[in-house]
């Protein structure tokens, strides 16, 4: 049997093969759908030592609050995590495809996985598919090379960045880093930092709530701190809300004697010898 490598092999470049389909069925009256607002505040810092990573844990489906403790801090490697923003579902499997990746290049390699190649697999194929995997990411990590942070979009552009917030709630928390962060900080202050950052979105932008999970990720060891503290915490209860009998005056009462009556109407079936309809009440 002979292949044709022409034929076999896939152009390169951009595809509009589905333009034509989609123009055709506007003409018909189906609307294009439309992009689904999402919320997350995720956000990343290099301190002294390392990176931390933070994150809050709601989920949200529209305006219904689907999940109130979901983990967004997802394992990359063990040098490498990474925060995701967007549908759940994409930024949980791009991140297992590529952590599988990461563990087949460490074996080829025997080294530690350097952050730049995380990003470079993360991001090549995110543009492979042109922004339809809703997946924005806060990759950070620490390699023989130092602490790295990267902000990775879903059309597949990058940023490399001291420190960076991406969700809805990314200003709130990009106002807290631009007011207070700064090189070289201990480890106690850029959890307090981070904290504050993703509190800030917590409390300003609906599509982000409940509690805040922590990454701190150090040369040699990595701390993952899930629920590092509940933004949110329930009130209790400090009041019963019921009445007691005779709470509500009644200003009239009127009695009425019902008389119910039931009527059953058995018929004869096929098989039966001398019966007849018969009412009864």
């Amino acid at each position: 049997m002979t292949t044709d490598i022409a034929r076999d092999i896939p152009q390169s470049g951009f595809a509009f093969d589905n333009c034509r389909r989609n123009n055709f069925l506007l003409q018909k009256g189906y609307a294009a759908p439309k992009a689904v607002k999402t919320g997350t505040t995720i956000v990343g810092i290099i301190y002294k030592d390392g990176v931390i990573l933070g994150a809050d844990t709601r989920a949200t489906e529209g305006p219904i609050v689907a999940d109130k403790n979901c983990e967004k801090i997802h394992f990359l490697a063990k040098n490498i995590y990474c925060c995701g923003a967007g549908t759940a579902a994409d930024t949980e499997m791009t991140t297992k495809s590529i952590a599988s990746q990461l563990e087949l290049h460490r074996l080829q390699t025997g080294r530690v996985v350097p952050v730049v190649a995380a990003s470079s697999m993360l991001k090549q194929m995110l543009f492979r598919y042109q922004g339809y995997i809703s997946a924005a990411l806060v990759l950070g990590g620490v390699d023989n090379t130092g602490p790295h942070i990267y902000c990775i979009y879903p059309h597949g552009s990058t940023d490399k960045l001291p420190y960076a917030t991406m969700g809805s709630g990314s200003l709130a928390a990009m106002s807290v880093f631009e007011s207070r962060w700064r090189p070289d900080m201990s480890e106690e202050e850029g959890k307090k930092l981070v904290r504050d950052a993703i509190a800030a979105g917590v409390f300003n932008d609906l599509g982000s709530g409940s509690n805040i999970d922590l990454c701190v990720i150090r040369k040699g060891n990595t701390e993952f701190l899930r629920t590092y503290e509940e933004a949110n915490e329930k009130g209790q209860r400090t009041m019963t809300y019921k009445a007691p009998p005779g709470t509500t005056k009644v200003i009239k009462e009127k009695l009425y004697k019902l008389d119910v009556s039931e009527s059953v109407r058995i018929t004869a079936g096929p098989s039966s010898e001398g019966v007849t309809p018969m009412d009864t009440a």
